[in-house]
């Protein structure tokens, strides 16, 4: 089976970057590098990025917090906001939401016993 050209490759990256689910995966998949230090799970896991929307001039990365006086959310913020400008090669914001409050029922699968968490 002969290998992509160079300009097939090219093309395919280009088309992933205007990929609006493939843009999100890479950025939600960057974002694991973000750990909470009191937990020790990334904020992925922790199901704390609750969403991420791209606009024509930053990203928005929108994201709830363990709890509503947590001492480390202005660190977990900026550390969000690094990594999604290294990803997106733009600007980046962070919304805090209110709503929904965290629960480990917003967590990705796994044995929450495990890991203390219930």
């Amino acid at each position: 089976m002969p290998l992509p050209s160079s300009t097939a490759v090219a093309e395919t990256d280009a088309a992933a970057a205007t990929d609006p689910v493939a843009r999100e995966s890479e950025v939600r998949e960057a974002l694991r590098q973000v750990v909470d230090p009191e937990i020790n799970l990334d904020v992925v896991t922790l199901g704390l990025i609750r969403e991420i929307v791209f606009h024509l001039d930053h990203t928005d990365v929108r994201m709830i917090l363990t709890t509503p006086f947590c001492p480390y959310a202005g660190m977990l913020v900026q550390q969000v906001k690094d990594v999604t400008r290294m990803v997106t090669l733009g600007e980046a914001k962070v919304t805090l939401l209110d709503e929904p409050r965290w629960s480990p029922d917003l967590m990705e699968g796994g044995d929450w016993g495990e890991w203390g968490l219930i």
